[in-house]
């Protein structure tokens, strides 16, 4: 007779505790650890390039939000994940990692993400309370954002050209998905 079949609750469960002494990079995602390898493509790092540039740009006069490159994100203690691109309003990331939620936050699909960004990551944010979502999609050359009402998301459309107006509460912020996709070879 065979060995029974594993169980979710056999599996150990990690916390922030552990995440911090892991080497290389990770997410933690509900108590299970995620690699974050191989590195990220040549045209995911551009349109992440591009994406930080462009919020950059955009934020220059607005004293209360900052853009952010991947950081860590606290959201609960067996929880931690490393948002692509992300704008923090009314608060700085003071230590090691971000205990707030973003106001918006970009994803940059790739292969072995994927799943996991449209997946564990929407509900994730869905339920952290972020309020502006993009899934970027370097291979179609296309975003799809959300955002977040009533609790759930609602998709806004799909974009390949065209600006998007944020709401971010201190300020608003007309980002140009066009800008991004433009060389992202």
């Amino acid at each position: 007779m065979g060995l029974p079949a594993l169980q979710i609750e056999d599996l150990p469960h990690y916390t922030y505790d552990d995440y911090v002494n892991w080497e290389g990079r990770w997410e933690l995602i509900h108590g299970i650890p995620y690699a974050m390898v191989p590195a990220p493509r040549k045209k995911h790092q551009r349109i992440s390039h591009k994406i930080a540039f462009q919020l950059e740009s955009l934020l220059e006069n607005c004293p209360r939000c900052d853009a952010y490159l991947p950081v860590d994100w606290q959201i609960a203690e067996d929880t931690v994940v490393q948002p692509d691109n992300l704008v923090v309003c009314d608060e700085s990331i003071e230590g090691e990692k971000l205990e707030e939620t973003p106001v918006l936050v970009f994803e940059i699909l790739s292969p072995s993400t994927g799943r996991k960004d449209r997946v564990l990551k929407y509900r994730l944010y869905r339920e952290a309370g972020v309020k502006y979502f993009c899934i970027v999609d370097p291979e179609t050359k296309s975003a799809d954002v959300f955002t977040l009402k009533s609790s759930e998301y609602e998709k806004t459309e799909d974009f390949q050209d065209g600006k998007v107006i944020f709401d971010l509460g201190p300020c608003k912020i007309a980002f140009d998905f066009n800008e991004i996709f433009t060389d992202a070879s």
